[in-house]
Order: C-alpha cells, then structure tokens, then sequence
C-alpha cells in the first residue's frame, strides 16, 4: 500500500469528525471540555494531524454530535483505516529523505558519500570550514610582529561591548510595573557610562517601537466579557414581579426582546436570575479564570406586585451546566452544578477555566431566593503571565437585582383568550 493511501485513510477519518463537529453550535473549547479532552488533541483529530489509539472518545465524540447508528459505524471503520495506516512503516517517504536532491532514487551510485544523509554530509562541510577559519588565524597570527595582535583577536577580547554589534534585548514585556519615569531600569544609561556603553544599553529600534513606555498608565486587562442577564430557563420560562394588574400588562415578549419588555414595565427578575457570563482573551495567550465570587450588596422584604410567567412550562431535555447561587444565605457561593444534554451527563467542572481569543467560555449564573428582594453582584478572579486580578461583573454598572415571589398572585398569559389569567 502506498504512502498516498495512508495520507487518504487518515484524511476521510478527520474529514467525518469534521462534519460530525459542524452540526453542532459548539466550539472545539466546548465539545473539549465535554468530552474531558484537551482542545488542542481534538483539534489534531479533527485536522488529520493524529490519530487517537482508542475509539472510545471517538464513540463519546459522535454522540454529543448526534451521529446516527449508521455514522458511527462508518466512523469505526474509518478508525480502523486510519489506525493501521499510522502504524505502517513509511519506508517510501524515509527513502526519499535519505536520497540527495538532483538524483533519483534509481540511479547508480557513483560514490559512497549520497549514502550519507544530509545531515552528516552538512556536519563534515561546518567541520571542515570551521577548521579552515582556525588554521586561517593562526596563519594571521604568526604573521604579526611581537607583542601586537589583530583587530579581530582585540574585538574577542574586549568584548560584544567594545565592538558595539551586540544586539539589545526587547523591553519585558510580561512586565506591568513601569518606574515612575515611563522606562525601566535595566534601559536608562548612566551618566559615568562610555558613548559604547550607551549604545549597548539602548533599546533596539524596533523594540521601542513597538512597546513604548506606558508613562504610569495601567496595562489592559487581558480579557473581556459580555453579560446577558434577561436569561430564561431553557430559553422559555422565567418570572417578573411588576407592581401593574393584569390588564396593563402586555403579552410576553420573545425572548430575545426580554429586556425592552421588562424595562417599559418596571420587571424585576422574580424568583430567579439567570445571568449568561461569555469570557474571552484579548490574545491567543491563555487566561486561567481561578473563581466566581458572589457580593450580596442589598437585602430587602420583596418587591410588592403581581408574578407574571412568560411561560406555561416548557420543559426540555438540555439542562447546561452552570452555577447555582442561593442569595438567601449569609453568604452565597457559587457551586458548580451537572447537567444532561439530551440523556447524555454533563459532570459538573469547577474552576478554574482557560481563555483565550479563539476559546471563550460561557458561563451561566443561576440566583435564587425566596425571602428577599436581594440586590448582589459577581466577582470573577483571573491571572496571565504572571499578572492577577479581579473584576466586577453587574448589570450595566448596576446590581443584579432578585425579588422572591412566594405568596405573591401568579398569573400567566392565555393565548387563546389574549389576556392574562391565574396560573394554573
């Protein structure tokens, strides 16, 4: 079997977890982490790069995409094709290798050194020339009167600094504590210092341009985040507590146009809040996001009014794995919570997370109480290269806001009447 069919085995195997991978909405970070995997492997799958030496997360793989009993066969025996293929030895590609460019594999010999890789023939070419400089030297050398050396022996002598060709090192630039003159330490010459001192100390052109001093300002953040807090519970259900009857409350919006409908009335979040949290790098540099803190910042009796249900229960076999928060407590945490997606289980996975640009995260924040009208916020701890920090996840610069809707009345809206009528 030629080397082409084993490049071809391999390719229609990736080719098949590719589209398997496009049915879904998911990133690889995502099916990743569902399937306990590192990204970077699956992606190697994915592009014919490897092979993985056991078809279980193959098989674990084509569930989550949702492949049917006659794909996953067809995928076993792709498995196969491109397991056998890896193994086999590839003498055709080695003999090549091994054959000296302008000669073809078929013809004669003319002398032992094309039986030599490259690699060897290149050494003895450096050793030689190498030798060739040495004995150049000591010809020079010999040829100097006494007491009197040449330029080049003066310049290895003195140093990279006497012969003013060293190349200078680039700014830190995992550094984030400028000195309060805008350039650091290492880079500011000295006023004792020689003109050759000054310009082995001076920073390259190319690195002062393209990281110029910060002058005291603070470095960016090396992540950024957007928040959705009008999130429903499987994208149908969720309650608002407004302080209007039932007849001057309109229909339920659409999902998506949740957060107009409840600013023109008044809505509180009632019961529950969801807060959808996506969290990316600024760059392919990872950032490990290590906790999601809760601040509880205001806790009153609950809001007065009417429960209005935007749904008459929706159900649904997707249940995303989340955080749960309970605001009624002294002091809420968020505890990491399992999931399903459609029969399949979802392990809980609690932090820390990695991001980068080109693999976000999101994370659901589910808050509840029953006793309050609670007013809180989240904290979410992150560090880079060295570097930590902590920022403040609200809504728009304003608390999240909760109110308990026990004993409140609890209407929902009928569509066949087109009015609002007790739940039932």
């Amino acid at each position: 079997m030629s080397a082409q069919d084993d490049v071809d085995d391999v390719g229609e195997f990736a080719a098949l977890l590719r589209a398997l991978k496009e049915r879904t909405d998911r990133s690889y970070g995502a099916l990743a982490r569902r399937l306990a995997m590192n990204t970077s492997t699956l992606h190697r799958y994915c592009a014919g790069e490897a092979v993985p030496v056991d078809f279980a997360p193959v098989e674990r793989f084509a569930a989550l995409c949702g492949a049917t009993p006659e794909e996953r066969l067809e995928l076993h025996r792709r498995w196969l094709l491109a397991v056998a293929a890896r193994r086999r030895p590839r003498t055709a590609s080695a003999a090549e290798e091994t054959t000296p460019a302008g000669e073809e594999a078929g013809d004669p010999d003319p002398s032992p050194l094309p039986r030599h890789p490259w690699y060897r023939r290149r050494r003895v070419a450096i050793g030689l020339a190498a030798a060739c400089a040495v004995l150049a030297t000591l010809g020079s050398l010999s040829a100097l009167p006494d007491g009197r050396r040449s330029a080049a022996d003066r310049a290895r002598t003195a140093g990279p600094a006497a012969s003013g060709t060293t190349e200078a090192k680039a700014p830190d630039r995992s550094s984030t504590s400028p000195t309060p003159s805008g350039t650091p330490a290492s880079e500011r010459p000295s006023a004792s210092a020689t003109p050759k001192r000054k310009k082995r100390s001076s920073p390259a052109p190319s690195a002062r341009t393209t990281t110029p001093p910060r002058s005291g300002k603070k470095p960016a953040l090396p992540l950024t985040w957007s928040v959705n807090s009008q999130a429903w519970k499987l994208g149908c259900g969720h309650d608002y507590v407004i302080a209007k009857p039932p007849r001057q409350v309109p229909p339920p919006p659409a999902p998506q146009d949740a957060g107009t409908w409840a600013a023109t009335q008044g809505a509180v979040h009632g019961g529950e809040t969801l807060v959808e949290l996506s969290v990316q790098g600024r760059t392919d540099t990872a950032v490990v996001l290590n906790a999601l803190r809760v601040r509880v910042v205001g806790r009153t009796a609950p809001a007065p009014g009417n429960a209005y249900a935007m749904d008459q229960g929706c159900g649904g076999a997707v249940t995303p794995r989340s955080f749960d928060v309970d605001l009624d407590k002294d002091r809420p945490i968020a505890h990491a919570v399992a999931g399903s997606d459609t029969g399949v289980p979802i392990p809980a996975v609690r932090m820390p997370y990695r991001v980068s640009a080109e693999d976000p995260e999101v994370l659901l924040v589910t808050a509840r109480t029953v006793t309050c009208d609670c007013r809180w916020y989240l904290e979410l701890d992150w560090s880079s290269q060295g570097r930590k920090g902590t920022v403040r996840i609200d809504d728009a610069g304003r608390p999240f806001r909760t109110s308990g809707i026990k004993g409140l009345p609890r209407y929902m809206y009928d569509t066949s009447a087109r009015q609002w009528g007790p739940y039932s």
